[in-house]
């Protein structure tokens, strides 16, 4: 997923055309606090129901974090949820380290939000 931008930047000018008025990033900085406080929450539910071997859980969150992420932009982040998701359907046999880079590219993609 490397070649993917880490966020798009046009939806996060999507975003910013949803506000109120010109210039108001309320909604988009909204969006984003939403995206930044649900994500870590999503992630522990991943490793914990692959500690318990519940596959609709786990790919349930996989899911949400695919849905969150397309809604903020955050590219690399939902194609690597998308194929977690996927793969999830089938098994959860070798998933940990992919968490782990889900994570990675959760932190990338939070702080590059932060930065706007």
């Amino acid at each position: 997923m490397p070649d993917l931008p880490i966020i798009d930047q046009e939806a996060i000018e999507n975003l910013r055309m949803l506000g109120d008025e010109e210039g108001d990033d309320s909604f988009l900085k909204e969006v984003i606090e939403i995206f930044v406080t649900d994500t870590p929450v999503r992630l522990t539910e991943l490793r914990t129901s692959l500690a318990a071997g519940d596959q609709t859980t786990f790919t349930r969150a996989a899911h949400s974090i695919k849905g969150s992420s397309s809604n903020v932009g955050a590219q690399r982040l939902g194609a690597m949820a998308k194929d977690l998701e996927a793969d999830s359907r089938e098994h959860l046999n070798g998933l940990a380290p992919r968490i782990e880079e889900l994570n990675a590219a959760f932190l990338e993609a939070k702080t590059a939000l932060e930065a706007l």
